[in-house]
């Protein structure tokens, strides 16, 4: 069984022990309440004090601030970021990644002018169209689809069923998860003659280097040019982003956000879950939109919001506050009124 000594994980990331024996043997990872002796678990978050209080872990980690509460059963090692740490110290405990042997299926379609890199590896039943280009390495899962003209980078893990429609450029390590669609037509249409007339959606959908997709997340093509989204970006499972969307270099968009066509984001923005853009709107740089929030304005450089109609977080924290009271204000104004 693989084990390792609490002092060389704590080397590893830059932690120091406080507590039981540095050559204490750890073995496995676990989280608090599940923990057992023998294995390290970490304090992420402070609302999970008491259960590293009662932890069965041999160690966890643990940052500065949180060490100072004390009552810990086990050994510390405190670390700038235990979430971090822990993630570093849980891979190597971890199985072996699942590995593709480069070649092509036989039960794959590939279209006799594509062009595919050196260990390319294509799995049963893809269906890869005229004038793709494949870079070195990269994996297509079995019944996805690459579409007419498009280009994939290095290194790139396209897991199954995943679509990817025609003229798409995507680039180095990127990562798409089952069920994605690139490429989709942008919601488009004009009302005529008592109908809804489709408009053509001629463009196409850039991914930037290192970005990761999530499953059943939809990108719609521009409707003339790109959509984008830049490089590190990382999108949760059951994301829309509308055509000619542009999401800028390392930003964060969680599960179930909806993007309006023609937005843009700066660097490092954050979408939280179930957040509604609006179209045609600028998000900058740094700016963090909490979940369930419906941003209709453009947001400022470093500004958190909040809101159904999202405002700045402290004002819609009051609001929130005032509204609750509201019973107790309609009950001393009733009384008012009448005199009491």
């Amino acid at each position: 069984m693989l084990a390792f000594s609490l002092r060389d994980l704590a080397e590893r990331v830059g932690g120091e022990i406080v507590g039981l024996d540095p050559g204490l043997s750890i073995a496995g990872v676990s989280d608090l309440a599940g923990a057992r002796e023998g294995q390290i678990s970490f304090l992420g978050n402070n609302r999970y004090l008491q259960a590293a209080q009662r932890t069965r872990a041999s160690a966890i980690l643990i940052s500065p601030g949180d060490a100072k509460a004390g009552g810990f059963p086990c050994a510390l090692v405190v670390v700038a970021s235990p979430s971090l740490a822990f993630s570093l110290i849980a891979a190597l405990f971890a199985p072996e990644p699942v590995r593709f042997a480069p070649g092509v299926h036989p039960t794959a379609v590939v279209a006799p002018d594509v062009v595919l890199g050196e260990g390319v590896s294509i799995q049963p039943h893809a269906v890869i169209e005229d004038g793709v280009r494949i870079g070195a390495r990269t994996v297509i899962g079995a019944g996805s689809y690459v579409g007419h003209g498009t280009v994939i980078g290095d290194d790139g893990l396209v897991y199954p069923r995943v679509t990817i429609r025609e003229r798409a450029v995507i680039g180095n390590r990127v990562i798409l998860h089952s069920g994605a669609v690139i490429g989709s037509d942008g919601f488009g249409y004009e009302f005529k003659d008592g109908a809804h007339k489709k408009i053509p959606q001629t463009g196409y959908v850039q991914i930037d280097d290192d970005v990761e997709i999530g499953a059943n997340a939809a990108i719609d093509r521009g409707r003339f040019g790109r959509t984008w989204i830049g490089q590190g970006t990382k999108i949760d499972n059951l994301v829309q982003i509308a055509h000619n969307v542009v999401i800028g270099a390392h930003c964060i968009v969680v599960s179930q956000v909806g993007i309006s066509g023609s937005t843009v984001l700066g660097r490092y923005v954050t979408l939280a879950g179930q957040a509604g853009l609006a179209g045609h709107l600028t998000i900058g740089d740094q700016a963090t939109v909490t979940a369930q929030s419906g941003i209709a304005k453009d947001v400022p450089p470093k500004t958190v919001v909040a809101g159904h109609h999202a405002q700045p977080l402290r004002e819609s924290l009051r609001i929130e506050a005032l509204m609750r009271r509201l019973p107790e204000f309609f009950a001393r104004l009733k009384a008012l009124e009448e005199g009491k």
